[in-house]
């Protein structure tokens, strides 16, 4: 892949690209007629807005599996309901970095996040591809040797397992029922290698087709305009809470380049806890 200018080779193996159609912008719309369409916007982004909140004290509800070995438990998942629309950002980054990892492997690098307290690190199967070991490199700098005990290759996920007791904090997972277009999202991993990065932006789209992995079909996925960049792979996407809604997986271009142009697209946070519990358990 051609370097990104001014940044340096990614350490990292480069995004799926997923090859997009560009056409030029339709004519600008007269102004008048421009005034009405923002009015009839601004009237129904506040409808949108009140049934939001009228919609907010739902919860859901998930139920472990009682007598199970602690390294198959269920993942945690949140019962707080929908995020609310506006919240702080700096707060959401110092929570969920401890949770971050940089994995490296033979053929190349990415991002993964602990998911339990017994060190489980979830992560893009391509990050970790045709090796069984990688190391992965904690918030606090520490070097950790890991273990990949399985992948799902259609999926794009792979579970790592450090030792128990490596101080490794498990990241909370949403709920893909409550995850809303327009939801403020972190987008947190190691692009270009650059550790503890952190972007923003919003969930753009629901269940967007895109093809994910080597299983050949067409997967949905969560689109987002959070920057992402090779090396984000297997990273977490959370809203503003610091809940996992998805895990960074590819992005649209426009070039061979590979950079990142507003579309980039994340495993839902259901299917990537099921896909992770049944490699756990199995």
């Amino acid at each position: 892949m051609t370097d990104p200018i001014g940044l340096g080779t990614p350490r990292g193996p480069g995004f799926q690209q997923v090859p997009i159609s560009w056409q030029p912008p339709a004519a600008a719309v007269p102004e008048r007629a421009a005034g009405r369409r923002r009015g009839a916007l601004a009237s129904a982004t506040l409808v949108a807005l009140l049934a939001g909140g009228l919609a907010g004290g739902a919860a859901g509800w998930y139920a472990g599996r009682p007598g199970e070995e602690p390294r198959s438990a269920a993942l945690p998942r949140s019962a707080a309901g929908p995020v609310p629309t506006l919240a702080g950002l700096s707060g959401t980054a110092a929570m969920v970095l401890p949770s971050v990892v940089s994995v490296e492997a033979r053929r190349g690098s990415g991002s993964g996040f602990a998911i339990d307290q017994v060190g489980h690190v979830l992560t893009n199967a391509h990050v970790v591809e045709d090796t069984d070991t990688a190391t992965v490199i904690l918030h606090d700098g520490r070097r950790l040797s890991a273990r990949v005990i399985g992948s799902d290759e259609a999926y794009d996920l792979a579970v790592l397992q450090v030792e128990p007791g490596s101080g490794l904090i498990p990241a909370m997972l949403a709920r893909s029922a409550d995850v809303r277009v327009g939801d403020q999202v972190l987008a947190i991993g190691s692009p270009l290698g650059l550790a503890g990065t952190v972007t923003s932006g919003i969930v753009s789209a629901l269940d967007r087709e895109v093809r994910l992995g080597n299983g050949g079909g067409k997967q949905t996925a969560l689109q987002t305009d959070a920057s992402i960049n090779p090396g984000n792979s297997g990273g977490p996407l959370v809203n503003v809470r610091g809940e996992v809604v998805g895990v960074n997986t590819v992005i649209a271009t426009l070039s061979r380049r590979g950079g990142n142009i507003g579309i980039g697209f994340a495993i839902p946070v259901d299917r990537a806890a099921s896909v992770a519990e049944r490699i756990i358990r199995d």
